[in-house]
């Protein structure tokens, strides 16, 4: 890859999480701009290793890119990484994920999900940033009844399904506190089922491509009556660079492709993709799974010119590619 020696360095943009799914593909994208980016991830085990590390690799050929390693609920080195270095935006993407394990171990999630979230806070009040830039999650609807044209940002979100989703639900609660009493510009994402290259292995998609190529079953929940609004991670790291140029004191956002895809025939789209069809396990609904989700993104539209353009037929395609690429199969 080349180094990015000669371009003009823009500013200065912390990344939590830089070596996580999303992270990465913002890390890139805003470091082939320009930008100069300080990454920090501790690299833990919450899922395979290995891609993280793989990520973070691609981001350090970077002249442009600094990376930390270290534990945001670490306040003593969390501070020293601002105090050493002129931070003008910080986009905070670090999250212990996952609506199913969330259900046992609630103290990880609350140190690493609540506590982490104030912890940033308190660097952004003290140091001055005055821009902010959060993950939230659609999960924070919950068993909310969806209208035809979506989940808005302006619903009630008094039922979580899972205590991801809460703490989610609470990180939006801080950073609205954290506007009002410190003037703090903050942008809350509510991310929509976000997928493609270098996607977290314990998803679904990448567990559905990597079982059907490997002649192993594919759990089915809820017998494929689930719907889903999947979103191509391109579509959503457009939507956060424009989200950095948006001057409101205070937002949340949905981010997805208000599109509806049912979970049938999202397999028969990866099956054509591999010529090859899938053996199934029909099951039960998960507990912490909503049955619909659908982004209405009327409002990411009016205030970020937000336009997904990966349909989920072109979206496979490509995460397929790079599966194989990837994995040699």
């Amino acid at each position: 890859m080349e180094k990015n020696t000669k371009r003009k360095i823009l500013k200065t943009i912390l990344i939590t999480g830089s070596a996580g799914f999303i992270g990465f593909h913002l890390a890139k994208r805003l470091l082939e701009k320009g930008y100069k980016i300080i990454g920090i991830d501790n690299l833990n085990n919450s899922y395979a290793v290995k891609i993280k590390k793989d990520r973070n690799d691609i981001l350090k050929n970077y002249e442009n890119f600094d990376f930390y390693k270290i534990n945001i609920n670490n306040k003593k080195e969390l501070r020293k990484i601002f105090k050493n270095n002129k931070i003008d935006r910080v986009c905070h993407l670090a999250a212990q994920t996952g609506v199913r394990n969330s259900f046992k171990n609630h103290l990880k999630y609350q140190k690493n999900n609540i506590e982490a979230f104030i912890n940033i806070m308190e660097c952004l009040k003290d140091f001055k940033i005055n821009n902010f830039i959060y993950a939230s999650s659609s999960s924070v609807y919950g068993n909310n009844k969806m209208k035809k044209d979506g989940f808005r940002e302006n619903e009630k979100i008094d039922h979580p399904l899972s205590f991801y989703a809460f703490t989610k639900k609470t990180n939006e609660l801080i950073a609205r506190n954290y506007q009002k009493k410190h003037n703090i510009k903050c942008t809350g994402l509510r991310f929509f089922t976000v997928y493609g290259p270098y996607m977290r292995p314990d998803m679904a998609i990448y567990n559905f491509v990597k079982n059907i190529i490997k002649n192993k079953k594919i759990n089915i929940y809820n017998y494929g009556e689930i719907f889903r609004d999947f979103t191509y991670v391109d579509d959503i790291v457009n939507g956060i660079i424009k989200t950095l140029q948006n001057k409101n004191p205070y937002e949340i956002i949905n981010l997805g492709s208000s599109r509806m895809i049912k979970i049938k025939y999202l397999i028969e789209v990866i099956e054509k993709e591999l010529g090859k069809k899938a053996k199934q396990k029909l099951m039960t609904m998960q507990p912490g799974d909503a049955l619909k989700t659908k982004a209405n993104i009327e409002r990411a539209k009016e205030i970020l010119k937000f336009l997904p353009k990966t349909n989920i037929e072109k979206g496979i395609k490509k995460f397929v590619k790079w599966y194989k690429e990837y994995n040699k199969e």
